[in-house]
């Protein structure tokens, strides 16, 4: 009796092992592929953009390829601006109250506001799941989708990433993505 009693408990600790990683598989969550493709871009966008953003020397932290275009300063800053207002519409959490970072401020400020506005991203997206993707936010002055949010949110990062590759390689410096991979 006591070793039927063994096995029925050994099963029954494995089964809420698979039960358990089946609902909760690396931080993702079961029946949530939106969202957790947006946390996982956000990760990733957060260190690529704020490692493009670092490999800038700061006597180029006002170049621009044109005059229409902007500097890397200033794009830093709209990604910060971007990012609470972004993620704050998608998340549907009010964004913290921050004082405005310009180019201005230098390159060691407007990084370091860079990170903060990435830190609300991820705590204001890691609840977010995919039953709502049809609700209305605001979106620039109307309205779009949560989904439509999601897109509108990704495809800024990665627009502003390509740019911030294609400012650094018009400098000689090869971005963060084009890096070769570290030995381990």
């Amino acid at each position: 009796m006591k070793a039927k009693m063994a096995v029925v408990a050994v099963a029954l600790g494995a089964l809420t092992r698979v039960a358990a990683a089946q609902g909760s598989m690396g931080g993702m969550q079961m029946g949530a592929p939106v969202a957790d493709a947006l946390r996982h871009t956000e990760q990733r966008q957060a260190r690529n953009l704020v490692a493009a953003l670092e490999s800038v020397p700061v006597d180029k932290w006002g170049y621009k390829p044109t005059p229409a275009q902007m500097s890397f300063a200033e794009i830093a800053a709209h990604l910060a601006e971007g990012n609470d207002y972004l993620c704050g519409s998608v998340s549907g959490q009010t964004a913290p109250t921050r004082d405005k970072v310009t180019p201005a401020d230098g390159k060691d400020k407007q990084i370091a506001r860079l990170k903060e506005t990435f830190d609300f991203c991820e705590s204001a997206l890691a609840k977010l799941d995919d039953s709502k993707l049809g609700e209305e936010v605001p979106m620039f002055g109307g309205k779009a989708t949560r989904a439509a949010a999601i897109l509108i949110t990704v495809g800024d990062w990665e627009d502003h990433y390509s740019q911030l590759a294609n400012y650094l390689r018009l400098n000689g410096i090869l971005p963060p993505t084009a890096q070769p991979k570290k030995s381990m």
